[in-house]
């Protein structure tokens, strides 16, 4: 499984948690580090939308952006790709990188359940703390 981070989070999450999931045969890349993107870290959201869904490989997404989810082209694209997404919630842009990175390492375990055992189009809310809830779009 390979993740996706995109512009709306910092390279030091996907790097660290790519540190982290190396052990596992899994892959974290921020945008800027994706090969093939249409405009490299300037692709839009639907080119990277479009661009996993069309990847030969199983990729999540995470973000901090959840005006992905009421713009209606990314919303729909979204729906179209079958990608399991996660939106980080407004209490990570209040800690620092160590702690938000060290807090994605501590739910992996529960991401990759919840990977598991939805399908696809599905995405989920990571709260600072309290459980991972499913959000609506």
């Amino acid at each position: 499984m390979k993740v996706f981070f995109d512009n709306c989070t910092s390279p030091v999450l996907a790097s660290t948690l790519n540190g982290y999931l190396c052990h596992y045969d899994h892959e974290a890349l921020h945008i800027k580090d994706v090969q093939g993107l249409p405009a490299g870290r300037h692709s839009t959201d639907e080119d990277w939308i479009k661009f996993l869904s069309a990847s030969p490989e199983a990729w999540i997404f995470i973000s901090a952006d959840r005006r992905i989810l009421k713009n209606r082209g990314e919303r729909a694209a979204l729906r179209s790709a079958g990608l399991h997404g996660f939106i980080l919630a407004k209490g990570f842009q209040k800690q620092t990188s160590a702690k938000n990175a060290g807090s994605l390492v501590q739910r992996w375990p529960d991401i990759e359940n919840l990977v598991s055992l939805m399908s696809p189009p599905v995405i989920f809310e990571i709260p600072v703390s309290g459980k991972i809830k499913s959000l609506p779009f």
